[in-house]
């Protein structure tokens, strides 16, 4: 591997998992200094040659969301003023990814104008991990790389044994990511149907399949306030579940989030460490996370050598 034209930066968003990334792949993090002006604006500086390099900027845009946005942006185009011949942006996490589709009169698809605010910045390429919809790639006219954290899950579950599990969709939406996560677990699938009144407010309504005395396992992408992750575990507890846990890939966890999976019947929840945790969720003894950073190295590593990064898909 030709490591002396390969960089990797970071902003302030997870700089452990960039240097996660940087020890799989033997490299040292590029050293760039980003640093805020005392009104609020940032400063970023590129403090190392970056000339007919092919660069990779791993930032996931996670809280705040703007100002990460923001260091993405500035990073990406300082690397193009700096003459970088490739600039590929990671995102461990991509913000605003729930907003892909006008579902309301006078709203915005804040997905599409990320993507587009990305190109413009200078991104030739992204790499991106468990995006919310799948088709937010269509929103670039650059190469996407769409990446899965379901071969770090299943690891994680096949270790621990998946005797009496059955996988569980947590809404009818999540059905396609469940029902493949179930089939390489070779267990049964069931569904919860809920009606959302409202944005973050969930009301579970019926369970579909067999949980009766089962060890279930919950499979989403994110987790934000955690109300419907709650509300499942609820009533998969009350059809008669033996227990019940959770995996998503992207640990938001905001508001109450924390406090309401302490104070729930869940057994554990396991994320990706996509979005760092807050002290409060590491402080959380029901809260485990994984790393990502072998999957994404071996994804850039396949980026920069031009080969498939088809491989790390299951």
């Amino acid at each position: 591997m030709k490591h002396d034209s390969l960089k990797i930066f970071s902003g302030n968003a997870n700089p452990a998992l960039s240097r996660e990334i940087c020890d799989v792949l033997g490299i040292p993090l590029g050293i760039a200094m980003v640093r805020q002006f005392s009104d609020g604006e940032t400063y970023l500086q590129i403090q190392e040659n970056v000339r007919g390099a092919d660069v990779f900027i791993v930032q996931p845009t996670c809280t705040p969301v703007d100002h990460n946005l923001m260091e993405l942006l500035l990073m990406i185009d300082a690397l193009r003023r700096a003459s970088a011949e490739r600039i590929t942006a990671v995102l461990p996490y991509y913000g605003y990814a729930r907003q892909d589709r006008k579902d309301r009169p006078r709203v915005p698809i804040s997905a599409s104008l990320v993507a587009g605010l990305l190109e413009r910045a200078g991104a030739d390429r992204v790499l991106a991990l468990d995006l919310h919809a799948a088709q937010i790639q269509g929103f670039f006219r650059v190469p996407v790389d769409h990446l899965f954290a379901s071969p770090v899950m299943m690891e994680h579950f096949k270790a621990r044994g998946t005797k009496d599990t059955t996988v569980v969709s947590p809404d009818a939406g999540g059905v396609e990511r469940a029902r493949a996560f179930a089939k390489r677990l070779n267990c049964p699938l069931a569904i919860i149907d809920k009606r959302r009144e409202e944005a973050n407010v969930a009301e579970v309504m019926n369970v579909v399949g067999e949980v009766k005395d089962r060890h279930c396992l919950l499979v989403d992408d994110l987790i934000d306030t955690a109300g419907t992750l709650v509300k499942g575990a609820e009533a998969l507890l009350a059809k008669g579940a033996a227990s019940v846990s959770a995996c998503a890939t992207h640990a938001v966890l905001s508001g109450p989030a924390v406090s309401r999976i302490e104070a729930s019947g869940l057994k554990e929840v396991v994320f990706t460490n996509s979005i760092p945790l807050s002290k409060e969720a590491e402080n959380c003894g029901r809260i485990k996370a994984l790393s990502i950073a072998k999957l994404l190295a071996e994804a850039i590593r396949s980026i920069h050598e031009e080969t498939s990064v088809s491989v790390l898909f299951v």
